[in-house]
């Protein structure tokens, strides 16, 4: 999942490289922590949250075959 997220933000991003993927594990939730350059945020997030709503729901769905919930935070 965390090789999804980053390529999905690095193609709506500016700056690629400062795109970075961070994967914490519970016993019932993966949270992957997606971290941005600032001037690149809007991007990521779109208009009224689209773009991030969309981003949770295809690793949601990519994911939706295991037994932990997938979470997308993006800072």
């Amino acid at each position: 999942m965390k090789e999804l997220v980053e390529v999905i933000a690095s193609a709506l991003v500016d700056d690629p490289s400062s795109v970075v993927v961070t994967e914490t594990e519970d016993d019932d939730q993966i949270i992957l922590n997606l971290t941005v350059a600032p001037d690149d945020m809007g991007k990521v997030i779109g208009k009224q949250g689209r773009i991030a709503k969309a981003i949770r729901t295809v690793v949601r769905a990519a994911g939706s075959k295991g037994d932990k919930k997938i979470m997308v935070d993006i800072q």
